[in-house]
């Protein structure tokens, strides 16, 4: 398929997409009759749900639909000089894919071990750090709003919030003054006599999965804090009275009753953690393998934007599936981790 064809074929998506969703919604209205609830009309009124309307549409549309429709537009293009673009070498094709997987756009030979060793540990790292951020949160989250008093509340609050008033790149360089071989935590464990010889955290990698975990905390702190906050203390109450004990007052009502907060807690995590630049390219060792500086490499250090559009889509795939699979684990709708 030529290009040109294809580039019209892309950009019509999005509209028709939201056209079937607007169908939709209009049916399921219908077949509801006088039980649906309010419209998003009837309760803001026609001039707030016009503005709204226009100004989300405006802002998805140009900020977000049309740039990604780019990318997917720019990952099956080939290498051409910008002279060739829209002439008969400009068509469209899957050779952009088939060097992640193959390593090279004509041969299927080998495999891309490095890039593809990359991605699977990105993906699997960042599942195991959604993973950790969610036990070292649930047990705060809990406490703030069970236990907490509001003054103990405000100050929990603050601070969680005050050490992300630093900019994320400050945060991790202080990450890689901490874990380096002179670092503090060296230092104190050495001399504690715990260790003879400074560890290579940075070369481990342990820096960079702490630095990951530490940055988007608060994701998972908060999505957890905010539904746990709406459990009836009854619920629990009454569990106590009838004798079950803690890990069955919290294994069968709070979690479930958190689920909305931990999918999108984990949601928020694992795409932010998959997604990271700046934590790789300060924490990482010299062996590291992380995907996002791949694809930074691919659009600043080989200026082939059409395969790093490619791979940026991988990324994207990868985060899509696991999004679902949260969901489908979770058995819980797209708007109920959207809330």
């Amino acid at each position: 398929m030529h290009s040109s064809v294809g580039q019209w074929i892309i950009y019509l998506l999005p509209p028709l997409v939201v056209a079937g969703f607007a169908l939709l919604a209009v049916l399921e209205r219908r077949r509801l009759g006088p039980a649906a609830p309010l419209g998003f009309i009837d309760r803001n009124g026609w001039p707030v749900a016009l503005f709204l309307i226009v100004a989300v549409g405006l802002w998805t549309v140009f900020m977000i639909v049309m740039p990604l429709m780019a990318m997917v537009d720019l990952s099956f293009r080939p290498k051409l000089a910008p002279p060739q673009w829209g002439g008969p070498k400009d068509f469209y094709t899957l050779e952009n894919y088939r060097y992640f997987l193959f390593g090279s756009t004509t041969s299927t030979d080998n495999w891309n071990v490095t890039h593809l060793k990359a991605f699977g540990l990105t993906i699997w790292v960042s599942i195991l750090i959604t993973i950790l951020d969610f036990a070292i949160c649930y047990p705060i989250a809990f406490y703030m709003a069970r236990v907490a008093g509001p003054a103990r509340l405000r100050l929990m609050m603050l601070m969680l919030i005050a050490p992300y008033w630093v900019n994320e790149i400050l945060r991790a360089f202080a990450f890689r003054i901490l874990f380096t071989q002179q670092g503090v935590i060296n230092k104190a464990l050495l001399a504690m006599g715990a260790i003879d010889q400074p560890i290579d955290f940075i070369a481990a990698d342990v820096a960079l999965y702490s630095g990951l975990a530490y940055a988007y905390l608060l994701m998972m702190m908060f999505a957890l804090y905010n539904a746990i906050e709406t459990l009836d203390r009854n619920l629990i109450e009454a569990a106590r009275d009838l004798g079950a004990p803690w890990w069955h007052i919290h294994t069968f009502i709070v979690i479930p009753h958190a689920k909305p907060g931990i999918g999108s807690g984990a949601t928020l995590v694992f795409m932010l953690t998959a997604g990271s630049i700046a934590a790789p390219l300060i924490l990482g060792g010299p062996k590291t393998l992380w995907f996002t500086p791949i694809v930074y490499d691919r659009f600043y250090q080989a200026f082939n934007w059409q395969q790093g559009a490619a791979y940026a889509l991988i990324l994207l795939a990868a985060c899509v599936v696991f999004v679902l699979g949260v969901l489908k684990l979770f058995r819980l709708g797209l708007g109920e981790i959207a809330r």
